[in-house]
C-alpha cells in the first residue's frame, strides 16, 4: 500500500511536467508562427523596394501550383513539406496575397546574382567569375601517388566519390578522412571530395529548387561525365546520404560500394511521407538545443532567413571576432562551413532532398538491392537527429545490408575523433567488394 501510495504522487508529478512542457511548447512556436508571418510581409516589401521584384517563398498555395506547372508531374521533386508545413497564420489564409513575380523556370540554371540578403564576398561569390554559363561544382581530387592509369600490379585505380551532409562543404572529408588512409589507398584509389549544390564553393543559384534531381544532375556533369568515371564506390553523411543513394539507384551497374553514415532514412509512403520526415527528424521541440535548432531553421522560412541574414551574410566580421577571441589563426572548418551557403540552398535543400527523400528511399533501395550493390551503415547509438529506429527499418528494406552501430557516439562524433578507425572501415569495404 505505502509503495502504490509514494509512486502515485511520482506519477502525478511526471505529468504535470509533461502537460506544462507541452504547453510551453505550443505556445513557443505559436510565437514563432506569428513572427515567421510577419517577416513574410517584411520581406516581400524590402525585396521589392530594394531588386523591383519579390523572391518567392512557400507561404501561399499559388507558389506550390506554379512550380508543380514547372516541373513534370511525373517527376515532381518538390517536398509537401515545403507548403503544407501547418501554420495557424497560413491555415488562417492571411499569407495568401498575391505577389509580384519572379521570373524563374525552376530549374537549375537560374541567375548569377545573390539576394541582398545574401554574402556578396568574393569567396561566396567565386562561381559567378567565370564566363560559362553551364557552371559545375566544386570538388577535390586526391590522385594516387606516382598516377597512371594502371597501378604497379596492371589493375586499374578505384575511384572513390564522397558527399558531406547538411551545412558542411568537402573539407568535412579532406580535412578529416584523407590523412588517415594507408599507404594502399594512397597508391590505389582516387579520392573525390565534392562540395553539393549551394554549399562551399559550389555554385549557389538563386533559382534552383535544389530537388534530388537537381543534386544528382550537378554530380553528373560536373564529376562523372569529365573524371569519366566508369565504376565507383560511395561514401556519404547525413544529407549527402540520400543524394547518394539516389545516385548509386541510377548508376546502379556503376557502383561498387556504398557506405552511409547517419543516413536520415524515412520509410514513411503515400501522401503525407515528406510531412512525416518533417516531424521525425525536425519536430517542434526546445529540447534538445540540437533538435529545438533543426525545428526552428526546418519550420520557419522567414526566421531562418533572417538568421542567415544576420550570421551568413556577415561571416567575415563573425569569424574576426571569433578568432581575436580564440586567438587562432585559422577556424575549424566545421566553423566556416556553417556560413557558405545561401538561405534558399539551405532551405530548399532541407526540404526537397531530406524530406523530399522520403517518397523515394524505399525505391532506391529495392533498386540496390536487387543488383546486390554492397551497403554499409554506420550509426551512432546517440545520435539526437537521426533515431537508432529508423536504421531497423533500413535493414527491413535491405536485407543484405551492414549495419554498424556505434557506442556512445552521435551525428557527428560517429565519424570526428575516430577518423582512424573509419577510414579502417573503409578500406575493409571497398577491399572486400
Amino acid at each position: 500500500m505505502s509503495l502504490a501510495v509514494s509512486s502515485s504522487p511520482k506519477k502525478w508529478m511526471s505529468n504535470c511536467v509533461r502537460v506544462l512542457n507541452s504547453f510551453i511548447c505550443y505556445l513557443v512556436f505559436i510565437i514563432f508562427d506569428l513572427l515567421d508571418a510577419v517577416l513574410c510581409i517584411i520581406y516581400r516589401y524590402l525585396d521589392e523596394r530594394i531588386e523591383g521584384v519579390t523572391s518567392p517563398c512557400c507561404c501561399s498555395k499559388w507558389e506550390r501550383q506554379e512550380k508543380k506547372i514547372m516541373m513534370n508531374d511525373e517527376d515532381d521533386d518538390i517536398s509537401d513539406s515545403l507548403y503544407e508545413r501547418k501554420s495557424m497564420f497560413r491555415k488562417m489564409g492571411l499569407l495568401q496575397f498575391g505577389r509580384k513575380r519572379e521570373d524563374s523556370n525552376g530549374k537549375c540554371g537560374g541567375r548569377k546574382v545573390n539576394c541582398w540578403s545574401d554574402c556578396g564576398c568574393e569567396s561566396c561569390l567565386s562561381w559567378v567569375n567565370g564566363s560559362d554559363d553551364d557552371y559545375k561544382l566544386h570538388f577535390v581530387v586526391k590522385e594516387p601517388l606516382l598516377a597512371t592509369s594502371e597501378n604497379c600490379r596492371g589493375d586499374p585505380y578505384e575511384n572513390v566519390i564522397f558527399l558531406h551532409g547538411f551545412m558542411c562543404s568537402s573539407s568535412f572529408w579532406t580535412e578529416t578522412v584523407f590523412p588517415c588512409f594507408s599507404e594502399n589507398v594512397n597508391h590505389n584509389y582516387r579520392l573525390i571530395a565534392i562540395d553539393l549544390l549551394g554549399f562551399g564553393k559550389s555554385p549557389k543559384p538563386r533559382d534552383c529548387l535544389y530537388t534530388l534531381k537537381d543534386h544528382v544532375e550537378m554530380i553528373e556533369k560536373s564529376v562523372l561525365q569529365p573524371l569519366h568515371l566508369g565504376t565507383f564506390h560511395l561514401v556519404a553523411h547525413s544529407m549527402g546520404s540520400v543524394i547518394a543513394l539516389a545516385l548509386a539507384a541510377k548508376y546502379h551497374n556503376c557502383v561498387k560500394s556504398i557506405t552511409l553514415v547517419a543516413p536520415p532514412y524515412s520509410s514513411f509512403e503515400g501522401n503525407d511521407a515528406c510531412l512525416n520526415a518533417l516531424e521525425k527528424f525536425a519536430g517542434k521541440k526546445l529540447w534538445p538545443m540540437l533538435s529545438a535548432g533543426s525545428s526552428f531553421m526546418s519550420w520557419y522560412e522567414h526566421l531562418g532567413r533572417t538568421v542567415c541574414l544576420i550570421y551568413c551574410r556577415n561571416h567575415r566580421i563573425w569569424e574576426r571576432i571569433l578568432k581575436f577571441f580564440t586567438r587562432k589563426r585559422d577556424l575549424n572548418f566545421l566553423i566556416t562551413d556553417m556560413t557558405r551557403h545561401t538561405h534558399q540552398s539551405a532551405w530548399r535543400s532541407m526540404h526537397n532532398v531530406i524530406c523530399g527523400g522520403a517518397k523515394f528511399m524505399d525505391s532506391y533501395l529495392k533498386i540496390l538491392t536487387k543488383s546486390r550493390v554492397r551497403i554499409n551503415v554506420i550509426q551512432g547509438d546517440k545520435d539526437q537527429v537521426v533515431p537508432r529506429e529508423c536504421i531497423s527499418k533500413f535493414k527491413l528494406k535491405a536485407p543484405h545490408a551492414e549495419i554498424n552501430i556505434i557506442p556512445n557516439a552521435d551525428h557527428s562524433t560517429v565519424l570526428l575523433g575516430r577518423e582512424k578507425k573509419f577510414a579502417q572501415n573503409l578500406e575493409h569495404t571497398w577491399a572486400s567488394c
